[in-house]
């Protein structure tokens, strides 16, 4: 499945009937939603779509233009020219815009600090929730994002919302986006070696801290923007993994999924 957006116009109600469920996974930034969502879709047969790219996708394209991402305007009026396609991967989604494949640049720092702030704009979202509908609409897909139980499909069978504290959050977003630790070698002279590891021991933790900071405040501004705030539907199932491991919170996950469309664990 792919999905090729057009300009902006008024969202429309999600369809009455799909021919499949939906399954809707929602939580905020660093949560492990994408890796939740890759996992279930392989483990029950669904397609995978991260909407969360196409917001990191235009977001792109406005760094690219220079525009200013406090102006909505402006942003809609970009959307109107822009083509985001979704390719649904084994891993994760291979994002397009306008023809070229972007999958690797959106994942960046610069972007996903872009698309934060491109996200809070009322009429966008309105926008993207329309597209984001329409990728879904016949079923067979785990769609995760901030809004999918909430706006874009309040209606969906399953709907998990993956959570863990902020430090938490910043830890495991600091160690799958740095470089391994390298070991120095222990037979150079001991008294510098003790400086460098110190050294790079306090710019881990600077860089750590920043991450951490950069996420409660993306934070706040999900769960504080106007239009479908960050926040877990009524009937969602909160998952908080701060204190799970990986395993755990799958194994966990395929357990909502199972119950709530009523699947024989030995059929899946």
């Amino acid at each position: 499945m792919s999905q090729t957006n057009e300009a902006p116009q008024s969202p429309k109600p999600a369809p009455a009937k799909r021919h499949r469920p939906v399954i809707a996974i929602d939580g905020p930034a660093g949560a492990g939603k994408s890796t939740l969502a890759a996992h279930l879709a392989r483990r029950f047969g669904f397609l995978n779509l991260e909407t969360g790219a196409m917001y990191r996708a235009l977001a792109l394209k406005a760094i690219e233009n220079d525009l200013s991402f406090d102006d909505e305007a402006p942003l809609l009026d970009l959307a109107a020219y822009t083509r985001i396609t979704l390719e649904p991967q084994v891993e994760g989604n291979r994002v397009l815009l306008d023809g070229q494949d972007v999958s690797r640049r959106v994942r960046e720092a610069d972007v996903t600090a872009a698309a934060s702030k491109v996200s809070i704009h009322p009429h966008l979202r309105a926008w993207m929730v329309q597209q984001q509908r329409a990728l879904g609409a016949g079923g067979g897909v785990v769609m995760e994002g901030r809004d999918i139980g909430t706006a874009v499909f309040p209606d969906a069978e399953v709907k998990i919302f993956l959570d863990a504290a902020p430090e938490v959050r910043g830890d495991r977003r600091y160690r799958q986006i740095s470089p391994s630790f390298q070991t120095l070698n222990r037979d150079a002279d001991e008294p510098a070696q003790t400086t460098l590891d110190s050294q790079a021991s306090e710019q881990q933790r600077i860089k750590q801290e920043g991450i951490i900071r950069d996420m409660k405040e993306r934070d706040e501004r999900d769960r504080n923007r106007a239009e479908s705030p960050l926040k877990p539907a009524a009937d969602a199932v909160i998952l908080d993994s701060t204190a799970l491991t990986l395993d755990e919170v799958l194994a966990r996950a395929e357990q909502i999924v199972r119950s709530h469309l009523r699947l024989d664990p030995a059929s899946v």
